[in-house]
């Protein structure tokens, strides 16, 4: 049984085979050629004997293997390596065919290589995961098939292997040193002014360009007889919370991960930028009720801490209890605070509802409120009107596209800080904010 469950006809050998039964069918009015194709038949059958033998005469002479990451970056590409090593003394044809986890709806994943005889290969292929959680991989099922490719043995290897799908760990990897970078603007960041010095001095260095020109120390530089400058340390020790409201406005979905998903990679991203900064790096996330709390704190096992709880945010698909959420900081959080509150409001309405609450935050804590434009909207918008009904449309579209900067505006009236931006530039856009807000010493 185990023989016929491995032994598979190549398509190779169906299209011979049916042109044979079609030379049968043409030999019904043509007898004359009714001997030779019994012979093509015969043939085949012999050289498919032969295939088989050369397939699987002896033990398994093919080995492979599949090494997945140890977890998945949500959003990204995750490189999967298979490593195939065959013993066969002639060169295999293989087709690679591995059970992909549900989630990534691949129904027809296929990879083919060639392997010469003895040899080893190595090759890998990429899923991008959308959601956080468990990805159960299946079989990984390679077909070898020998240069007469009629027939193919199928081997199986590894089941059962799972892989979680955290937050976008490789941009964090990717703006470990942002913060530090003296060439920002190569990510995309806008270049920032700092205004004065919010930190006691830390010392006299010599002058490279860039350097503030208003710091340098003349009495240090006639001494040197060249250009120094006093450097001043950043604050530090101040509380930066992220606030995640992961109620159903937070559930659209841009190029296939939700707007919630752009704010846990962001929260993560960030996190890791404001303890490299000296700060204390928080969060929490809020629905009908305040959970995933981590306090502000600038421990070693604080980003693991955070990683984990984003790892377990869930969204309930409710709307999103902004008392409960003003309740909990002004209880919790005692501190004046940095709160980044990723959010998403379409209407100017929507936002006035839960204008007290905000402004009640920004009483005693700095807030910046980060929701997002909706990228198909402007792409609508762009896009050339052929009837009257599309025009329509277009005005409708361009309505609530100018409803989003009335909501910054309307932020603004009440000394409420506010980043309006694309879902896939969020990271940079919130690392912008939180190194503008340090620099000008506005905390």
């Amino acid at each position: 049984m185990k023989f016929f469950r491995s032994l598979y006809l190549t398509n190779f050998f169906f299209y011979v085979l049916c042109g044979i039964i079609a030379g049968f069918i043409i030999a019904y009015f043509f007898p004359a050629f009714y001997n030779a194709l019994w012979l093509l038949l015969y043939i085949l059958a012999a050289f498919t004997l032969i295939d088989i033998l050369l397939l699987f005469a002896g033990n398994e002479r093919f080995k492979a293997q599949r090494t997945a990451p140890e977890k998945f970056s949500n959003g990204d590409q995750n490189p999967v390596q298979v490593k195939a090593e065959s013993s066969y003394g002639f060169p295999v044809n293989l087709k690679v065919i591995d059970e992909v986890p549900v989630q990534f709806q691949m129904r027809n994943f296929s990879i083919k290589r060639h392997l010469k005889a003895g040899a080893t290969d190595t090759f890998e292929y990429s899923l991008r995961p959308v959601e956080r959680g468990e990805y159960y991989f299946g079989k990984l099922n390679i077909y070898v098939s020998s240069p007469l490719h009629l027939v193919s043995r199928r081997y199986a290897f590894g089941e059962g292997q799972m892989v979680p799908t955290y937050p976008s760990y490789i941009q964090l990897r990717k703006y470990d040193l942002m913060a530090f970078s003296n060439r920002l603007f190569q990510y995309g960041l806008k270049k920032i002014r700092r205004i004065g010095h919010t930190m006691e001095f830390e010392q006299i260095k010599e002058y490279v360009s860039g350097d503030d020109i208003r710091t340098i120390n003349w009495k240090a530089t006639a001494k040197k007889n060249e250009l120094m400058v006093n450097q001043f340390q950043d604050e530090r020790s101040q509380n930066v919370y992220m606030v995640i409201d992961k109620g159903r406005v937070m559930k659209m979905p841009f190029e296939g991960l939700s707007l919630l998903d752009y704010a846990i990679n962001a929260t993560l991203v960030l996190s890791n930028v404001i303890l490299k900064k000296q700060d204390k790096a928080g969060m929490l996330a809020f629905s009908k009720r305040v959970e995933n709390r981590v306090a502000a704190e600038r421990r070693t096992s604080q980003m693991q801490r955070i990683l984990e709880s984003l790892y377990n945010i869930k969204t309930d698909f409710f709307e999103s209890d902004y008392s409960r959420l003003y309740a909990d900081i002004k209880k919790n959080i005692t501190q004046r605070s940095l709160i980044l509150l990723y959010t998403n409001f379409e209407t100017l309405d929507g936002l006035n509802r839960q204008l007290p609450y905000l402004k009640g935050i920004a009483k005693n804590h700095l807030l910046v409120v980060v929701f997002f434009e909706n990228t198909e909207l402007d792409a609508f918008i762009h896009k050339k009107a052929d009837s009257i009904k599309e025009v329509y449309d277009q005005v409708i579209a361009e309505k609530f596209a100018f409803e989003k900067r009335l909501i910054v505006n309307e932020l603004r009236k009440y000394g409420i800080y506010s980043v309006l931006t694309k879902p896939e530039n969020l990271t940079i856009e919130s690392i912008n904010k939180y190194l503008e807000i340090k620099a000008r010493g506005i905390l």
